[in-house]
């Protein structure tokens, strides 16, 4: 069992997944909730209509530079290391309903940080949304690592989740759980950038 993640919290991902890490995943899962609508609901764009979550990962190298960002619109980042599983627009079926697969070994040694967002392209706030989470997995094993709740966030229809950073020859992750607004990673890029 992983770490229920606080805001804040700064976790070796060696450590919690017991040896060297080679691969993770970052798992993006919700629904949409239902019987929030009302009148109130429909004027602003919830009445359970569909909600569209996007996982999104953000490169960074030394300098706090933006590199590559792998998102449903590029799915497979420049250098190959990271790949996105694809959109999916309505959170439907169990478990991850977006995932972004990390090859670790791979990310070119240029790359400081990668830093992963959730965005609702679809505009709600996170009090529409049931069950929504973000997660990091060891991919070897398929063990959970990390994970954020974020139904319980209402008012912010997006989340710096966290950032997988290299320290001393090994991988670490801040947990940065900061709430914005923003329907793109890229709108994000202000907020993300104090963190790097």
């Amino acid at each position: 069992m992983g770490i229920n993640l606080q805001k804040g919290q700064k976790i070796s991902l060696e450590k919690e997944a017991g040896g060297g890490l080679s691969k993770i995943v970052m798992g993006l899962g919700w629904d949409a909730a239902k019987g929030k609508g009302g009148m109130l609901g429909g004027l602003f764009g919830g009445g359970g209509g569909s909600i569209d979550l996007d996982a999104s990962c953000l490169m960074f190298d030394d300098g706090g530079n933006l590199t590559d960002t792998v998102w449903f619109r590029q799915l497979r980042s420049k250098d190959g290391s990271i790949q996105h599983t694809g959109d999916n627009l309505t959170g439907e079926g169990e478990g991850d309903d977006e995932q972004i697969i990390v090859d670790l070994t791979a990310v070119p040694a240029g790359i400081k940080s990668l830093v992963f967002t959730v965005n609702n392209f679809t505009g709600q706030d996170f009090s529409q949304v049931e069950n929504a989470f973000c997660r990091i997995v060891n991919g070897a094993n398929d063990s959970e690592i990390a994970r954020y709740d974020l139904s319980c966030q209402g008012g912010h229809n997006a989340m710096i989740m966290a950032k997988v950073y290299r320290h001393g020859g090994e991988w670490k992750m801040h947990a940065i759980g900061e709430t914005g607004q923003g329907r793109t990673a890229e709108q994000l890029l202000p907020q993300v950038k104090p963190h790097l």
